[in-house]
């Protein structure tokens, strides 16, 4: 996994840190160099200011008084408001607070928090970061509020108070920040919603610890990007032909025929040598008279398609209908070892039929749920990477569960989220194209897991190239530009 997309939970950071300590870095001095790249970042986006940093207890509370120290060397007017006097610090905090030369404003009962914002200034919140134990509530709840309210300029240390770090879920109250600098890698609660929203812009400040912790840490959750999946895409080969990119296989619904076609010419532009649609045959005609390049099969030749190791991936779901008939389809395909793609109406099919479809999924399965239809096949509760996580074991499949911040887990604990995927992807059919693009990669031989993440960042690629007006057509026209920013080193 490529380093640069690693995602550390809070106790994974933690680690981190006791690791490069224990290394012989004194725990000072991962402050200073914390609190000197969060004044550099405000040196660097504010002209000098009034400016009231906000200090927490912990050591979040000590990266703030390590900034306000620095900011006021360097001539801003910086004003300092704890929660805890420095008498009362202990460790590295204690330290970093005993160089603050400054008065310190209380934040406590009496603590007005109109009175403390009056002359507008810009707030630094290092309160609480990423590691929350319960919400957020009373005089720092109040001063949130009052910041949120008021529309405040917000640089975040680590992660705006109030917003977990592991999950990007808000406990109690959250500010949103202008920007959020946290250090050595993100947290997933820095690219979950509603996390990423409240984090602003984040910069990933170096203070000194070690690529080389990781390797003990191990984390296994990543920011979606071609850095993790990059070697396993499919590259044509000049010896190879249609018949050795793999034989795609869309099964075809009788009313919804947009939805399969869609997913068809999806799987053709990943590149798939060649792509047939089951139809119907009340709807024959009218998948037989779409683009040229996709072949039509009756749905009566279905065991036959099964039986043919030609046809290597599977896509079922779009359009198909919900019933007996698109079980007894997604039964055949996955006990004939194709690798399969289940989407929208595939899912919701097997509902009441949850234990039957778990036993028959397989290793080379892909599953693209958005929470409806995941609710359908699991009873999870939790953040929503721990939830798709526990789906993923429990079939034995990888699981693509949607959103603005899709999450794909892979049976073996292997974690990505995606945050390319733009607000105008929230149109009809682009679920269709995902599942097809997916499908493609499938067929030509890539890892499920990796198929599936590189089938939500080029969507969402392909739509953040588009922009404003997308519909689903745009989506499979764009995929062409995709690829040749992959070919550039792009992503």
């Amino acid at each position: 996994m490529n380093h640069r997309l690693e995602l550390l939970t809070v106790d994974q950071m933690a680690a981190a840190d006791r690791l490069t300590i224990a290394a012989g870095t004194p725990g000072i001095d991962l402050m200073e160099n914390a609190g000197a790249a969060i004044a550099q970042a405000i040196r660097e986006n504010w002209q000098a200011r009034p400016t009231l940093v906000l200090c927490g207890p912990g050591n979040n509370g000590g990266d703030g008084w390590v900034v306000a120290r620095l900011l006021a060397e360097a001539g801003w007017p910086a004003r300092l408001a704890a929660q805890v006097p420095a008498a009362r610090l202990k460790g590295d905090a204690a330290l970093a607070a005993g160089r603050w030369p400054g008065p310190v404003e209380a934040l406590d009962e009496g603590t007005d928090p109109d009175a403390l914002l009056a002359d507008g200034p810009l707030v630094v919140d290092a309160l609480f970061g990423a590691g929350l134990v319960r919400p957020v509530e009373g005089v720092a709840a109040a001063l949130l509020a009052a910041v949120r309210n008021r529309g405040s300029d917000l640089v975040a240390v680590d992660m705006p108070s109030g917003v977990h770090g592991d999950s990007g879920e808000v406990w109690g109250v959250a500010a949103p920040a202008a920007l959020t600098v946290t250090f050595f890698r993100k947290k997933p609660g820095h690219v979950l919603l509603p996390g990423r929203q409240l984090c602003g812009r984040v910069i990933v400040a170096d203070i000194g610890i070690p690529d080389a912790v990781l390797s003990e840490i191990r984390p296994a959750t990543a920011e979606n990007g071609p850095g993790i999946w990059r070697e396993t895409l499919p590259r044509p080969d000049l010896g190879g032909h249609k018949y050795t990119r793999g034989h795609a296989v869309v099964l075809g619904g009788e009313r919804m025929t947009g939805a399969a076609r869609l997913a068809a010419q999806a799987a053709r532009r990943a590149g798939a040598g060649l792509v047939t649609i089951a139809a119907p045959d009340a709807a024959f005609a009218i998948y037989a008279a779409g683009p040229p390049g996709l072949l039509v099969a009756s749905l009566g030749e279905w065991r036959a398609m099964m039986a043919d190791p030609r046809r290597n991936a599977v896509l079922a779901g779009p359009g198909t209908g919900v019933g007996e008939k698109t079980r007894r389809a997604v039964r055949e395909a996955l006990a004939a070892g194709k690798a399969t793609v289940l989407d929208a109406d595939a899912i919701t099919s097997f509902a009441e039929y949850r234990t039957t479809l778990l036993k028959a999924l397989h290793e080379r399965c892909v599953l693209t749920p958005h929470e409806g239809e995941f609710a359908r096949l699991f009873d999870l509760a939790g953040p929503k990477p721990a939830r798709a996580a526990a789906a993923a074991a429990e079939a034995g499949a990888v699981v693509l569960l949607k959103g603005a911040d899709t999450v794909i887990a892979a049976p073996d604990g292997r974690l990505a989220i995606n945050t390319n995927a733009p607000a105008d992807l929230a149109t009809a059919g682009s679920g269709d194209v995902l599942a097809g693009l997916i499908l493609g990669l499938l067929a030509q031989g890539m890892p499920p897991f990796e198929a599936a993440a590189a089938g939500a960042w080029m969507h969402g690629d392909a739509a953040s190239r588009f922009g404003r007006g997308l519909i689903a057509e745009d989506l499979v026209d764009g995929l062409p530009a995709v690829w040749r920013g992959l070919a550039d080193g792009g992503g």
